[in-house]
Formats: structure tokens, sequence, C-alpha cells
């Protein structure tokens, strides 16, 4: 008798005290669970395999990386009450979940699931789990290999992702019922330029330029000579193309290059848009000091960056799994507060900082909609496995920005004249 999802759902309300949140439907045929809403849907017991020899979230993603575990019906609603069914049980029911073994009371439910999964062979990880890291974290070989995992996958992927603007951070949107995401993009670019005053002719660095959009908007729309750095070969190849299509490659020079490396300074302005998220926090002194000592004195940096809320033992913040192995290897987030607090003691001077959580989170539910319309096309262009990655990784996302647990900040600082002459007018640009 096919009884494998009612089994399942049983021994979820052992190992974490109440029953799955969603309905299930089991490789056998049968299900168990709520009727209303989505399904989670296990197309194979080596699934559970995988969650035996992995306890917790990278076990399961695994499985969804590999599509031995699927989703019908709306993925946010399944993320939603799988995230909250754990929040809702507090630290000790995620650590069981994580380390059934540990809890005696749970050991005869482990058991049962052996049976039911067969826990011999483990499955190997899934071909797009990151593997061979080289070096110790953050240093230029293994940061240049973490970049090369995440970007260099093919344009074609990013523009069926990103659309038009190929901006890949947070865009900017306003409440009008026809702003598109184009429209948004082009709106946080704009932003930037503003909040950093650029002029014609001044000197901007671009940390971390991508696919080129912020370079072409300071160059096209405000006269500004721009260098842009990227540690991903095929971002260069793509933005020069654009540069030259635009005939502005006598404004922008696009260079492969660490931006530890960069020292033809000073520069009137800098951005770092999403790119801090990669430095690490071993690091992010090192990257205060060289973007303030590439700056002229009174010239302004612009950090957006995504932030963590903070813990009351920062020390036992932990890189999460997914993201580490799938998404961006050796990435780390921080608070804001550590954040500026850093840039404080490089010297700078903050002026103003802009939260944008909620932007985020509809800048990602639209590049998931992108990704599903053009699904087939996305995974020719990379694999199965990496489509089904992105659409995770960024519709989970989402919910973060969505539920706080996540946000992303804006900080404008300046490297103070000498002397503590005013840097800016007493009533500054509402650039809001």
């Amino acid at each position: 008798m096919a009884d494998a999802a009612s089994r399942l759902s049983a021994l979820t309300e052992e190992l974490i005290g109440a029953p799955p949140p969603v309905r299930i439907r089991a490789w056998d045929g049968s299900t168990s669970g709520p009727a209303d809403g989505p399904t989670l849907v296990i197309r194979h017991r080596r699934a559970l395999r995988r969650f035996l020899w992995k306890p917790g979230e990278l076990g399961l993603v695994r499985a969804w990386v590999a599509g031995e575990i699927d989703v019908e019906g709306d993925l946010y609603t399944v993320l939603d009450r799988l995230a909250r069914f754990i929040w809702d049980r507090g630290e000790e029911a995620e650590a069981a979940a994580k380390h059934p073994a540990l809890d005696p009371r749970l050991r005869s439910a482990a058991k049962s699931l052996v049976r039911l999964a067969g826990a011999w062979p483990p499955p190997p990880p899934p071909a797009e789990e990151i593997r061979g890291r080289q070096g110790s974290r953050h240093t230029k070989r293994r940061d240049k290999q973490a970049i090369s995992h995440h970007y260099d996958v093919g344009n074609d992927f990013y523009e069926m992702v990103l659309g038009p603007s190929m901006v890949y951070s947070c865009a900017y949107w306003d409440d009008a019922p026809d702003f598109t995401l184009e429209d948004a993009q082009r709106a946080k670019l704009d932003l930037v330029c503003r909040k950093l005053e650029l002029k014609e002719g001044e000197r901007l660095l671009d940390v971390g330029c991508g696919w080129g959009s912020m370079a072409l908007h300071a160059a096209r729309e405000y006269g500004a000579r721009v260098t842009g750095v990227t540690l991903s070969r095929e971002q260069a190849v793509y933005a020069r193309k654009r540069i030259a299509e635009e005939g502005l490659t006598d404004r922008i020079d696009i260079r492969v290059q660490d931006y530890r490396d960069v020292k033809d300074g000073p520069y009137d302005a800098i951005s770092s848009i999403g790119m801090a998220e990669h430095v690490g926090m071993v690091r992010y002194r090192e990257y205060a000091d060289d973007l303030y000592a590439l700056l002229k004195p009174g010239g302004r940096l612009l950090n957006h960056q995504i932030g963590r809320r903070p813990l009351v033992n920062d020390e036992a913040y932990e890189i999460d799994a997914f993201i580490d192995s799938y998404v961006f290897p050796d990435g780390e987030l921080a608070p804001v507060g550590k954040t500026l607090a850093t840039l404080e003691e490089a010297g700078f001077e903050a002026r103003d900082v802009q939260a944008l959580r909620e932007h985020y989170a509809l800048t990602l539910r639209r590049w998931v909609a992108n990704l599903e319309a053009h699904w087939r096309d996305a995974v020719r262009a990379t694999s199965p496995g990496r489509a089904r990655v992105w659409r995770l990784y960024m519709a989970a996302s989402a919910l973060s920005f969505e539920h706080n647990k996540i946000g992303v900040n804006q900080i404008l600082a300046v490297k103070p004249p000498e002397g503590g002459r005013p840097v800016t007018a007493l009533r500054e640009l509402d650039w809001r």
C-alpha cells in the first residue's frame, strides 16, 4: 500500500513537533497534509538520503537542485510556510531538525526515516555545488574563483533574468502601476549619481562594475570619466561591447582587476554597488582603507550593500550553507551599524544612510518572474540545476527581505577635506 507521504508527515511531526504546513506527495503517488495551497513533491527517496547524510538546509537544497524535490503551485507560499514552520518552533526545533540524533527522543524517528529512505549510498552533491576552493578565504585568488562561480555562467542567462538594464542589484521603485524593472533600475543608477554629485569630467571608480550599467549611466548622463573594475571576464567583455556600441570608449575604461590593485587615484567619487558583500569581514577594514586612499579630499563614496540583522552574540554568525555552496561562495553579511563603524574607523564621515529593503524584495520578485517566463531558454543556457538554484535563491531572498531577516542600505560617506571644511551645501539635494 502506498503510504510514504503519510509516514513522512508523521516522522516530521515527531522530529519537529508539528505536522508539515504543506501538502506532501511522495514518489509512490501517496499524498498527505492540507488539501489547500501548494504541494511539496518528493520525486525520489534519494532526497531523504541527502537529508540524512547532510541534515538541515544543505541536504534539502541538494535535493532541490538535483530535481528530486519540487513544488506544485506557488513557490513563495511553500517557502514562506516552511520558513515560518521552523521559525515558530524556535531554536530548539531548528537544532533538532539539523541534529536529530542528539536528542534520544528523536532517535526512533530518525531510524524510521533511515528505513524509509535507504541510507546507502550517500548521493554525490549536484555538479552546481562549488568544489575545490583554493587558499584562505578572501585572498585574491580565492575571491576570483568565487566571483567566477557566480558571474561566469553565461551572459545570455543573466539577460533573461535581469532584463535589458543588466543591473544585478536592488532597483529603486515608484508607486506608479506602470513603473517597470528597467524604470526602477534606471532610477537607482540616477539616485547613486545624484548622491555622488557627479559633474562633467569628474573621475568615478565603479568597484564591482558588473556589466557596465552604472559606468554607462554616469558617463552618458553626467559626463563622468569612469573606471570600472570586475573580477569576471565575461562581465568585462559584455560591458566593453555595450560601451563601444554607445560610442563611450573615450570616457569608460573597464578592467579585469581586483579593487585592491587599483593604484591610479585620486578619484572624485567611488560607487560600490552590491560588491561589498563579497569582501568578507576579515577584509572589510582593508576595503574601507583602500577606497579612502583612492578618493581625493572631499570625495564621496556610495556603498550599496546587503546587511543582516545584528545578533546578541555576533561571533555566532554563520554563513548560510545554501548561499555559500551554490550562490555567493564566501559571501558574508554584516549589520549596517558595523559597516558604518568600519567606514568611520577608516576616516570616512557618514553623511546619509537610506534603507531600501522593500525595494529589493520587489526587484527579486521581478527577477524570478523573468526566469520563470524564460525557463526553457534559461535551462538551455546553463543547466537545469543552475536554473533551479537561481529560482530558489531569488524567491527565498525576496521573502527574507519582506520579513526583515535581511536588508539593504545605501551609505553615503565623504573623505573629509583638510581642516574639516564643509563638503556640501547646508541643505543637500533632495535626492529621494
